[in-house]
């Protein structure tokens, strides 16, 4: 039945429904459905960008909270377990294995039976995303769900599976960043812009850093050097307007439960603002760097070694394959026994948390120069006030538990990065690289135990300047980045090292980017994703390399003089997406190209001819209303490497065309280019 409508006295003639007639307070309810739809205007005029981005940096920040407090309540239960279940060995021994072995099966089962997408830290298929190729479900809401419960199962285990939460927390992120743009496009009513929404999962990207670790500056950076190969200056506000909603919600929330008075850093120091370091400290903390990046190298090379090993072994692939929760629940068995504190975690400072591992490790104090003297004893339960006790122990100096710690560390975190759940590796080598700084930090502090005279004046040597220092440079080489530096300050609160720490930055950076792809960049090799790799190093060789060299001439091409009968057997023997189309066979010159989907709707809307032997011909087709798009851009023969590479970077392309004086002569897709990029990275063998 039909609704009544009407027309109300006085109306211009627009018909109202009855019930809108009939109801309560009419002349009320126009007035407030007005004012509602006047202040939507204004609202709107100011930029719906700004309302996104603060729902996303607030909304995230709530997420982030909540999953903190919830890991802070289950990791504060497994101490209290281990901690009351009495003297037994036995029974400690399963207390602290059992435990996370428990919690990672669950988190890689569940997460893995919801969407296989949930593994993994989720930056190096969002850099694939970003730079043009569509990942199937992968930003997904159920996979956010699914990551949601798998994360915080991983970060309740602690130190003893030592895995941190910033990668997957950026996925979450842009998962919520695209849900919120397709739900703004459709209350908006406006049409899908690609543009605008990598601008904006970008920013996503920035608020995930900056809501763990309360650093919107450095979140922005990070984002923009791991993410995006360029980056519009323009859309910087995007991602600072996020971030900054997002960290100040953050820490806000820890005001108001009462864990902070006011809002201050993650890991406060109080290293000194007078005199932090003296002038020829900076030759250490350069060599620090370089230290760090060869250490990064090693690293780098081993884990995409061991993945791979691990992805490729019939034995591993096949428990990978059928029985995820299995293998995690095994790597954990391996990880926790080693962690336990009675046998060698007791020289691994096991029993403390990554936060208080860094906290302990920024101490301005020489361990070494206290520990002289003076041995104090190994405690049996760690001291509140006195967590560096945990780095020491009686049968081990300071230097044996930090090397100790490092060298285990080391095979440990690289076993950690195959387990199949949700999980970030930022932060544990961040404290590995701090690790690295306090050792010679401690080492500096012994050879100049008064400290080194500079300018008449003698100033103590503070090791946890150079963790400071060794955190910001391990980890921006192993991600191959500088605004690790940046996160230094804003986590600690200080910038008073701020030169030493860039130039050990630097330093670390020049040697991996040398020698090896980033963390990121060597998931995706390992994975094979579809991803454009950089061309590591400016030599003259691959100055030379131009189109000619790698393009691919096995071109097919449509003409307008083509019999339909050869176009049909053209379209059924190939499966391209597009056809490039040429003015004739003759003269191949390029005038558009065809879709392949249209190309088919057309042949199979096409009439048949009227008369025996009359030919038809492809032309006519077009001229029916096949659609033919415009070549607005295309490569030459002559146009270099380089060129050809920015230009798929910058325009996200599949592939382009190439013309020689308007005659189509091939193409170039990622397929050469990712081989003319390795050909010159490692030239084949002469033959």
């Amino acid at each position: 039945m039909e609704e009544l409508v009407g027309l109300r006295e006085g109306s211009s003639g627009h018909p109202v429904t009855l019930p809108e007639l009939w109801g309560p307070c009419p002349r009320m309810r126009r007035g407030i459905r007005g004012r509602l739809e006047w202040l939507k205007q204004k609202l709107f005029q100011v930029g719906e960008d700004w309302y996104f981005l603060m729902a996303l940096g607030v909304l995230m920040a709530l997420i982030s909270y909540t999953m903190s407090f919830i890991v802070g309540r289950v990791v504060g239960a497994h101490k209290w377990l281990y901690r009351e279940i009495g003297e037994g060995h036995l029974l400690r021994y399963l207390s602290w294995t059992v435990y996370p072995m428990a919690l990672v099966s669950f988190s890689s089962g569940f997460s893995q039976s919801i969407t296989p997408f949930s593994g993994g830290s989720g930056i190096p298929e969002l850099k694939t995303i970003l730079s043009g190729v569509v990942l199937e479900d992968y930003l997904d809401v159920k996979n956010f769900g699914a990551k949601v419960v798998g994360l915080t199962c991983t970060l309740a285990c602690g130190s003893t599976i030592f895995l941190g939460k910033v990668g997957p927390f950026v996925h979450l992120c842009v998962m919520i960043a695209a849900y919120l743009g397709r739900l703004r496009t459709k209350v908006i009513g406006e049409s899908e812009n690609k543009i605008l929404q990598n601008q904006m999962l970008v920013a996503a990207a920035a608020v995930g850093v900056a809501t763990v670790f309360a650093a919107p500056f450095s979140g922005v950076l990070f984002s923009i050097e791991v993410m995006s190969s360029h980056f519009t200056v323009w859309d910087y506000w995007r991602g600072f307007f996020a971030a900054t909603c997002g960290a100040f919600m953050f820490r806000l929330l820890a005001v108001f439960n009462s864990e902070q008075e006011t809002i201050t850093s993650l890991f406060k120091t109080s290293f000194p603002v007078d005199v932090p370091f003296d002038l020829p400290e900076i030759f250490f903390f350069v060599a620090l760097g370089a230290i760090c990046g060869v250490m990064s190298c090693a690293y780098l090379f081993c884990q995409r070694t061991f993945l791979g090993f691990v992805k490729t072994n019939p034995v591993t692939s096949k428990l990978l394959a059928t029985s995820k929760p299995l293998y995690s629940a095994l790597a954990a068995l391996v990880l926790a026994s080693i962690t336990y504190p009675p046998g060698v975690g007791r020289f691994l400072a096991s029993r403390l948390s990554m936060r208080e591992h860094l906290l302990t490790l920024f101490d301005n104090n020489s361990w070494a120069l206290t520990t002289r003297n003076v041995s104090p004893p190994w405690p049996s339960e760690p001291d509140p006030q006195n967590l560096w006790f945990e780095w020491y122990h009686p049968r081990f100096t300071i230097f044996g538990t930090l090397a100790f710690f490092l060298l285990m560390k080391f095979w440990m975190l690289i076993l950690a990065t195959t387990i199949p759940m949700p999980a970030g590796y930022f932060m544990p080598i961040f404290i590995y690289g701090a690790a690295i700084g306090r050792l010679l930090g401690e080492a500096l502090s012994v050879a100049f135990p008064e400290g080194i005279l500079a300018g008449g004046v003698i100033n103590p040597i503070m090791p946890g300047g150079y963790a400071l220092a060794g955190a910001a440079a391990f980890s921006g080489a192993v991600t191959h980045t500088i605004s690790t530096a940046l996160l230094a300050f804003e986590l600690t609160g200080q910038i008073v090292h701020a030169l030493p720490v860039l130039m050990a930055v630097l330093a670390a950076n020049a040697i991996a980017q040398s020698c090896q792809p980033s963390f990121y960049d060597g998931t995706i090799i390992v994975k094979k994703l579809p991803y454009l790799p950089r061309i590591r190093g400016r030599s003259l060789k691959s100055a030379g390399v131009t189109v000619e060299h790698f393009m691919n001439r096995a071109i097919t091409a449509l003409a307008k003089d083509m019999p339909l009968e050869e176009v049909a057997k053209v379209v059924t023997s190939t499966n391209t997406a597009q056809y490039p189309l040429v003015e004739s066979a003759e003269s191949q010159m390029l005038v558009g190209t065809v879709q392949r989907v249209q190309l088919i709707n057309a042949l199979q809307t096409e009439s048949p001819p009227r008369a025996l032997g009359h030919q038809r011909y492809f032309r006519d087709v077009l001229t029916g209303g096949c659609p033919m798009e415009p070549v607005t851009l295309h490569l030459s023969p002559e146009t270099s490497l380089h060129q050809a590479h920015n230009l798929f970077e910058l325009l996200n392309l599949q592939s382009l065309l190439v013309t020689s004086q308007g005659r189509v002569v091939g193409f170039v897709s990622w397929v050469e280019l990712k081989k003319a990029i390795s050909n010159v990275a490692n030239p084949p063998a002469p033959k």
